[in-house]
């Protein structure tokens, strides 16, 4: 059995070392099989960006032996060497312009004395243009650019941000400038900016993030996983006393479930299932262990973006393309940072044309990173620290299954009494949203504006013999929330549901950043 790893992302390492690697050269060869290539292909962060320049890396270096026995050894290429210019994005310092200056400096001297090149100047796009220029002069040259955007991602709210993003553009477009002597070039990163703000010189840059035919080429589908994982698979089935057929769903559901094409089959991601196994078969969270950027929970807050109906409502066919850096939307870089995924496509004909349409139904991928991403949401927007989660959720949920309206108020209202002043948002969403990721992570039944026959619901929670229907108001009064709910006969749709009904009219005060007031009353 060989070993398993989370940290190693060198494919010569990994092959020299005997460790797992679930064979995907099929794909490499079909992206090096014509004689000249372009490529754009983004991924959410540990999902195999790095192994796979590393991958296209020996390839180009004529390493054939580092293949044998892999899909791609046998197939009709020469093994030809070339000139690598491999820029790896990953460790470097990107906080400030004067620093990205310096870190791409920095890069490319490091790749020319890899290549005994001499290279002179402080200006990053001048060096870039002297390694190439160097490097071309006996033969094509290959590119691997690797975590692209990082410098961005690194300063997003910065005041810099727009002249880290003309700097780049001017760096990377020095790859367009020697077309001609390229033979290959593989860009990578985490989220889409190309062919809009760094990218619009290259317009022969194939971008594959979105293609069928390499979906699968991240991550592992189910099948790689039962046949590469098998031993482990058994393994885990003794030590948790747990049989296959119960295991495997388990597994599934904690993992599994990232789609980057509608048609394309589910993949696992590769980290946490080699943790997975690693760490003796415990079920946890592990892509999420360097946590959820800040920069994002941050733009979710204050752009009163409704997490709920994001996951309610479709999307159109534009919003997988890319985007621009003064116009950021918090469900799109949700979905190019993996925290969402497509779950299905659907056709729908535009009334009274015959034009049709696809939208596209969003979720989250799996329960690590749904439980993961509401775990860091609250954690930032409340004083409420990570190791006190669980010992909320336990009187949360005992209130709710209870009929113990009154203490489950006190506890919501004691969670935003810890809100940092500067988050709050003059919007009744920005409350709903707050409320709804604590809801969520009592692992209640909980639907965020659900619709009935005379009106919506802002909140419908339900756990034991209960269901609470909650109307939300801003600077009004529990008194007028409490009004719609029956004024609305919000309770009717879920008469014949077997279960108590408390109905809850709940206030916000925005002064005091917090609920002033609440009127329970059961449904009878």
């Amino acid at each position: 059995m060989k070993d398993l790893t989370s940290s190693v992302y060198t494919f010569e390492d990994m092959i020299q070392g005997n460790f797992l690697y679930v064979d995907k050269t099929e794909y490499i060869w079909q992206l090096i099989r014509p004689a000249k290539a372009m490529y754009f292909l983004s991924r959410p962060r540990r999902f195999g960006k790095s192994l796979t320049l590393t991958t296209l890396k020996a390839v180009f270096e004529g390493k054939k032996e580092l293949f044998k026995g892999l899909a791609i050894y046998d197939k009709p290429y020469d093994w030809k060497p070339y000139q690598i210019i491999h820029l790896d994005m990953n460790g470097c310092n990107f906080s400030s312009r004067s620093e990205l200056k310096s870190s791409l400096c920095g890069i490319v001297r490091e790749c020319a004395e890899d290549h005994h090149v001499n290279v002179s100047g402080d200006i990053p796009e001048q060096l870039f243009r002297q390694l190439i220029r160097s490097l071309a002069a006996s033969s094509p040259v290959v590119i691997l650019l690797d975590e692209y955007d990082k410098p961005i991602l690194n300063n997003i709210g910065n005041s810099e941000c727009k002249q880290i993003l003309a700097d780049l553009k001017a760096f990377y477009s020095v790859i367009k400038a020697f077309e001609g002597k390229l033979r290959f070039a593989f860009i990578t990163g985490v989220s889409k900016f190309c062919h809009v703000s760094l990218f619009s010189d290259l317009n022969n840059l194939t971008d594959i993030t979105m293609d069928t035919k390499y979906a699968a080429m991240f991550g592992y589908t189910q099948e790689e996983f039962e046949t590469y994982f098998i031993d482990r698979i058994e393994l885990a089935s003794k030590q948790l006393n747990m049989p296959k057929d119960e295991l495997l769903p388990k597994i599934t559901a904690w993992y599994d479930g990232y789609r980057f094409h509608e048609d394309a089959p589910r993949v696992y991601n590769p980290v946490s299932l080699a943790e997975f196994f690693s760490r003796r078969f415990e079920f946890n969270n592990y892509w999420f262990s360097t946590g959820t950027p800040s920069f994002l929970l941050e733009l979710i807050m204050k752009s009163k973006f409704n997490l709920a109906r994001s996951l309610e409502n479709p999307v159109g066919g534009s919003f997988f393309n890319a985007f621009e850096i003064t116009d950021l939307d918090p469900q799109v870089l949700l979905f190019q940072t993996g925290y969402l995924t497509i779950d299905r496509a659907e056709q729908r004909t535009i009334p009274f044309t015959t034009k049709t349409i696809k939208e596209y139904y969003l979720r989250f991928p799996n329960q690590e990173v749904e439980e993961s991403f509401n775990d860091s949401l609250l954690a930032y927007c409340t004083n409420v620290r990570k190791q006190d989660t669980q010992e909320l959720i336990l009187k949360l949920v005992t209130a709710v299954g209870t009929g113990d309206a009154d203490n489950f108020m006190r506890l919501i209202q004691s969670v935003f009494a810890g809100i940092p002043y500067p988050l709050h948002v003059k919007d009744e969403h920005y409350y709903q949203t707050v409320f709804f990721v604590i809801c969520e992570l009592l692992k209640l039944a909980v639907q965020a504006e659900v619709f009935t026959s005379s009106g919506r619901i802002d909140m419908m929670v339900s756990a034991g013999d209960w269901i609470y229907l909650i109307e939300f108001k801003l600077n009004k009064s529990a008194e007028k929330a409490m009004t719609q709910i029956e004024n609305k006969e919000y309770a009717l749709k879920y008469r014949k549901e077997g279960k108590r009904i408390m109905l809850l009219g709940v206030n916000f005060d925005f002064n005091s950043g917090n609920i002033s007031d609440w009127i329970k009353e059961e449904y009878q």
